[in-house]
């Protein structure tokens, strides 16, 4: 390729890259765990006040040992229930443990309105599906024997469809296995900034994060957010490969405007509508 057939191409390309570029709204902000400020992490009330705020949300799912799909952010129940239930969640039975566990009954929720409340069925997080924004699905595991369950669950409803929830993991084999079974949805490659979540340890970059989404088959990464590691180049090599680059956890209004400049799709945060009446008051 000539100097100048190749100056060309990487022109078009950052035009390219900059006509997509995204700014803060309720369909590039997505709600953490629901509306953990508001409601318990991971619940049926959460998830709602976000879709009737016009924003999406990401849930988080794990598989019962009695093979049901349910909300729960850890590997274990203690956190949530306040110490009441201590099981792992993949060694939890939905009949006998989660489908009683109350995550309404302890610290700033203890005598709320949302005490008592179980965590949710993928089942009944589906039926809140509605296009215009996302439901980001988060499977906890990296085990692709999940995956017949969860198109199972897909496969019994209407509302879920390709254009109204996706799925993001950090398993590499679940996400392979995902895209080979239901490939007409989105899937997301979960990686924190760095390959390991020591301090040390190595920062990821454009060509590890483009070789893992080719190895997984996914359709992008949503990348732990650090500011020192996610930079427009970085964002720009990935997304210039045609892949989408999406970031998390981000709280405060700085890092969120930062990361919306450096190129980023979407954001997820906890703090959603507080970040972006900040943002639309700035720009009125």
């Amino acid at each position: 390729m000539s100097k100048v057939i190749l100056g060309f191409a990487l022109a078009a390309a950052a035009v390219s890259f900059a006509a997509s570029a995204e700014e803060p709204s309720r369909t590039t902000l997505i709600c953490h765990c629901g509306a953990p400020e508001e409601a318990p992490e991971n619940t049926l009330p959460g998830y709602r006040i976000a879709i009737e705020r016009g924003f999406g949300f990401e849930c988080d799912i794990y598989l019962s040992a009695d093979k049901r799909l349910f909300t729960f952010h850890d590997v274990d129940m203690r956190r949530t229930t306040g110490g009441v239930h201590t099981q792992k969640c993949v060694e939890a039975s939905w009949a006998d443990t989660v489908s009683k566990a109350n995550v309404g009954g302890h610290g700033r929720w203890k005598g709320s309105k949302y005490d008592p409340i179980r965590p949710a069925l993928l089942e009944e997080v589906l039926e809140l599906a509605r296009d215009g924004r996302y439901i980001y699905v988060e499977v906890k595991n990296d085990d692709p024997s999940w995956v017949p369950y969860i198109k199972d669950v897909f496969a019994r409803q209407t509302n879920a469809t390709p254009k109204n929830v996706l799925f993001i993991t950090f398993g590499p084999r679940l996400c392979a296995e995902l895209k080979r079974q239901m490939p007409e949805y989105k899937a997301y490659w979960l990686t924190p900034a760095r390959r390991g979540w020591s301090v040390g340890t190595e920062p990821v970059t454009a060509e590890y994060i483009i070789e893992s989404l080719r190895k997984t088959g996914a359709d992008g990464v949503d990348c732990q957010y650090d500011p020192e590691i996610v930079t427009a180049d970085l964002v720009r090599s990935v997304r210039n490969a045609g892949y989408e680059f999406h970031v998390w956890t981000i709280d405060d209004y700085g890092s969120m405007t930062e990361a919306f400049a450096r190129g980023v799709q979407t954001v997820t945060t906890n703090r959603a509508k507080v970040l972006l009446e900040r943002y639309e008051m700035r720009h009125e």
